[in-house]
């Protein structure tokens, strides 16, 4: 049986609605329901808008983290999640983050963190 610590999920969102990706708001209200979707712990977040667009945001989860770097001027937004549980449903999380953005398309890979030897 393959053993790792953690997993970290790097999705890319296509096509996003420019307004949303440009709002802070509904960024972190979607990162904190992604999170919740994921049935992970949140414990802290932070976001913060940048002059003249975008926004960039961390949901700190028990088990490790949420990021999310947004160019609305591309329609692009980029989220890490990574995650020591291997119960946790990340393709939850990815899949509403996918309807939130309006994103018309959507790749993801998974990276697996701390492999045991």
């Amino acid at each position: 049986m393959e053993k790792f610590l953690g997993k970290h999920i790097l999705a890319e969102f296509w096509d996003c609605d420019v307004d949303f990706l440009s709002d802070k708001e509904k960024i972190e209200s979607a990162m904190l329901e992604a999170a919740k979707n994921a049935k992970v712990t949140i414990v802290e977040k932070c976001f913060h808008t940048f002059s003249p667009y975008g926004v960039s945001g961390v949901v700190v989860i028990a088990e490790s983290h949420l990021a999310i770097h947004t160019w609305p001027e591309y329609k692009y937004a980029a989220v890490d999640f990574f995650t020591c549980s291997h119960n946790c449903n990340t393709e939850a999380a990815i899949n509403f983050l996918k309807q939130k953005f309006n994103a018309k398309n959507v790749s993801s890979q998974m990276i697996k963190r701390g492999e045991i030897r």
